[in-house]
């Protein structure tokens, strides 16, 4: 399916370029009692879990490269590893031969472990997951000089206070992570650690309070630019949210295959609607899902017969005219010319 929508569409222009994978996992919220799988995850909601996995180049918006349904009490981290290996193979499959672009696989702390993290590495790929700071971290942490953090202006969402920073430092060190296998098992990289400013209402402000956020990689970019490619990871919510704002809205099945098969249409119907908004034009392209549905696909037209010829009457002074256009020409209208 994917392969065929690269083919015919250009919703994963730059695909031979940089490449981000993201993994991440959602819970589907169920109510029905006799739901097959259905359980309390780290949400403590009932329901399902979902992960999925993406792809996303310099050009277009984030495109679901793999899915999985799992029982809603399971770990994140399970079966992480196989969906990250079908994704590089999917993967590789898309690219040309010539691809030279490097490709990074970002996670957060859930995902930070070892099958993961050496699949992907293995596949060629690198790595950018934050880690969890435990006490060996947070030693870490505590060698970091003063003066060894770089200061970048750009604001920064911290994700607690739900507030905008605008004073961030960052800094990085080598570092090895999961000490506690054989040497030649373990990975080496670099620990970049972000610090924003803790914010405290209540505060008396005599001393500066700082908030860590520290995060492993083996990519070569420079120290700012790792942090703020990591920070990009978040971009992946926004393709759960695309789901639940569609097809992941309810699961329609007391059946845990049922509703497997429910997710990956979902799947489809979202990739589907990314690569007929790439059609569209780049007006559209980065656009939310029910964006798109809402200017190309809900269309307030009437269809009319004359003469035997159909004719589409569209709104006049319509937003989406030019849009619609390059759609139609390039799907029904190209169809008619040949």
């Amino acid at each position: 399916m994917l392969a065929g929508l690269h083919t015919r569409t250009p919703v994963l222009a730059g695909i031979d370029g940089p490449v981000m994978v993201d993994i991440d996992d959602s819970i589907i919220e169920v109510h029905g009692p006799a739901t097959h799988g259905a359980g309390f995850g780290y949400t403590r909601v009932r329901g399902l879990n979902s992960a999925i996995t993406t792809l996303t180049t310099a050009q277009g918006a984030p495109v679901i490269a793999a899915q999985r349904l799992r029982e809603g009490a399971c770990n994140s981290a399970r079966g992480a590893h196989r969906l990250i290996a079908d994704t590089l193979v999917t993967l590789t499959r898309l690219r040309s031969a010539d691809a030279s672009g490097p490709v990074l696989l970002r996670a957060d702390s859930a995902f930070y472990g070892y099958r993961a993290v050496t699949t992907a590495i293995r596949a060629g790929a690198q790595v950018s997951v934050t880690v969890r700071q435990d006490s060996h971290v947070r030693a870490q942490i505590a060698t970091i000089a003063e003066d060894a953090s770089i200061e970048y202006t750009d604001a920064v969402l911290d994700e607690n206070t739900r507030r905008w920073v605008s004073r961030a430092e960052v800094a990085e060190m080598p570092f090895t992570a999961f000490t506690s296998k054989a040497k030649a098992r373990q990975v080496r990289g670099r620990l970049v650690v972000g610090r924003v400013t803790d914010f405290q209402p209540d505060g008396d402000g005599l001393f500066g309070v700082w908030r860590f956020h520290a995060f492993f990689t083996t990519s070569d970019l420079d120290t700012v630019t790792a942090d703020k490619t990591h920070r990009g990871h978040a971009i992946i919510e926004q393709v759960h949210a695309d789901l639940k704002a569609s097809a992941l809205a309810h699961l329609l099945s007391g059946k845990f295959c049922a509703n497997a098969a429910w997710l990956v249409c979902a799947v489809i119907a979202v990739n589907l609607t990314r690569a007929t908004a790439c059609l569209g034009g780049q007006r559209l392209a980065k656009a939310t899902t029910s964006t798109i549905r809402r200017a190309l696909i809900c269309v307030p037209a009437r269809i009319a017969s004359s003469a035997r010829r159909i004719t589409i009457h569209l709104p006049a002074r319509w937003p989406w005219e030019n849009e619609w256009t390059l759609l139609f020409d390039d799907t029904i209208g190209r169809q008619h010319a040949a």
